[in-house]
């Protein structure tokens, strides 16, 4: 019989952050997967902005960018010829230190996540695979098999499910998996190539019966391609780079020169009916899954095992209330929900047949997108959108206050400057945030609950992102913030830390 505190089944960028955000706060984990070694294949490619503030918070988002590829602008085409440029890195440089999204293949980051572990002297146990898991009494049971066929008994005080779409732990807690399948086969592909379109940007092509996506990889003319395959050969079995057409990619000029790897798949959008049932989570694929648009898929994981993280450890090194672990549910199903709901609509129209649609992408788009991408408001929306910082958990239960635009449940705003009030977020505790002065009894309250107190200068920088003169933020562990008070009163205060734990 093996003990741990939590037990991580799949070791997937999900699962692998999970377990290095608990260990970094002292939580023993074990983390399993049923593959005999790390992913070998690129998968994921794109790691967006609010990520990269975790990783940062985690000490180590300038390796990943050392590793990767950052592309600012997007480009779109029609029958060969470019009709919109949308250039992203300005306009995200007042909203995140990230100011882009970075290409790093889902097979280096594991790689890289996999040694941060090690580093916290935890190890993924491979070729182990989950038979069974039940909720028992201040606990859970797991049974394991190894690739010996050694069997063994896992009591832990919680498990996380980060097993991907096929999820066995989804399974044995009998959680529904509504949703539904593309009726079409997408493909992905990792070439080789030469021409216009590897210029380290992210392209996107429509044509009357096709559309292609194109991401910058690390390397010269190295591109992750996504496209459709077409509709008569949706029912071969074995469909190669052979079979994709060719149309669209000759009239981007596109000369190919080695197909790297390349995979055909159908695209499923589905949430788990719960991501929670007692102390047994659904992670990840495991608890939603969802179209390419935007990328948005191993990022949302990733958001998942912070949202979590967090809280686990606040139950079982701070003995906060049980009740902390079920915002986890409410906060990450209703982003879960939200997001599946978008990049469906999105994903159907791009990959929708038939004459109308056709006309609605080849003949208005080309006139509405640069009309509308000529606007700095509407750039700025769409990296807040796409890089996840305008995710908010303003209807949870922990979120209680507001101060002008800036309500409890919002994404601490950064500060572009010096200080960066981002910094003092690698503690990945609670801590007070103030803006200008505030009274010696706010100080004496955070010293005595064990907050970290973090007094800065006002100035039009603090104003300019929305933050309120001399207004107490109360900061959760993952940068969002908890509570909001404009005007100092104790008993609010104390109401709240009691509430929580804090």
């Amino acid at each position: 019989m093996q003990k741990t505190d939590v037990l991580i089944v799949g070791a997937g960028p999900t699962g692998l952050v999970l377990a290095i955000w608990l260990s970094k706060m002292g939580v023993s984990v074990r983390i399993i997967d049923q593959a005999d070694r790390s992913g070998t294949t690129s998968r994921a490619i794109v790691l967006h902005a609010r990520n990269l503030e975790f990783y940062r918070q985690l000490g180590f988002a300038s390796l990943a960018i050392e590793r990767g590829v950052e592309f600012k602008a997007a480009n779109l085409w029609l029958h060969g010829k470019k009709f919109a440029h949308v250039p992203f890195g300005d306009l995200g440089v007042s909203i995140s230190p990230y100011p882009y999204a970075l290409i790093l293949p889902q097979d280096q980051q594991e790689e890289l996540l996999g040694e941060q572990l090690r580093l916290l002297g935890v190890e993924v146990e491979r070729s182990t695979t989950l038979f069974s898991c039940e909720n028992i009494e201040k606990g859970v049971r797991a049974r394991l098999k190894k690739a010996t066929g050694e069997e063994e008994i896992c009591e832990a005080l919680y498990l996380a499910g980060c097993d991907g779409a096929h999820s066995v732990v989804r399974e044995q807690l009998g959680v529904g998996f509504p949703g539904g399948t593309y009726e079409d086969v997408f493909y992905v592909a990792d070439l080789r190539i030469q021409g216009a379109v590897a210029d380290g940007e992210m392209h996107g092509a429509l044509d009357d019966a096709d559309f292609l996506a194109i991401f910058p990889m690390k390397g010269k003319g190295n591109v992750r391609l996504v496209g459709a395959i077409r509709p008569e050969l949706k029912q071969k079995e074995h469909v190669q780079w052979e079979d994709v057409n060719q149309k669209i990619i000759q009239r981007l000029s596109m000369k190919v020169e080695e197909v790297k790897w390349f995979s055909a798949y159908k695209v499923h959008h589905r949430v788990a009916s719960q991501f929670q049932k007692e102390r047994i989570f659904l992670l990840g694929d495991a608890a939603h899954i969802h179209s390419p648009v935007g990328g948005q898929g191993m990022n949302t994981g990733i958001g998942d095992a912070v949202n979590l993280a967090w809280k686990l450890v606040a139950v079982i090194k701070a003995h906060a209330p049980a009740a902390l672990l079920e915002t986890y549910n409410e906060e990450r199903i209703r982003f879960a929900q939200h997001l599946v709901s978008t990049t469906d609509s999105a994903f159907s129209f791009v990959s929708k047949r038939g004459r109308l649609a056709t006309q609605v992408r080849t003949q208005l788009m080309p006139l509405l997108l640069p009309f509308l991408f000529q606007f700095a408001a509407m750039r700025r929306m769409m990296f807040r959108i796409l890089s996840q910082t305008s995710i908010e958990y303003e209807p949870s239960s922990l979120s209680e206050g507001k101060a002008g635009q800036i309500k409890a449940g919002d994404r601490l705003p950064w500060l572009n400057g010096k200080p960066d009030n981002y910094e003092v977020l690698n503690t990945m505790n609670w801590q007070m945030h103030v803006y200008g002065k505030t009274a010696a009894e706010v100080q004496h309250v955070c010293k005595e609950r064990n907050i970290d107190l973090h007094v800065f200068k006002w100035s039009d920088e603090v104003k300019k992102v929305g933050l309120q003169q001399d207004t107490l933020y109360l900061i959760r562990p993952d940068g969002y913030i908890g509570w909001i008070q404009a005007q100092w009163n104790k008993n609010e205060l104390f109401s709240y830390l009691d509430k929580w734990g804090i």
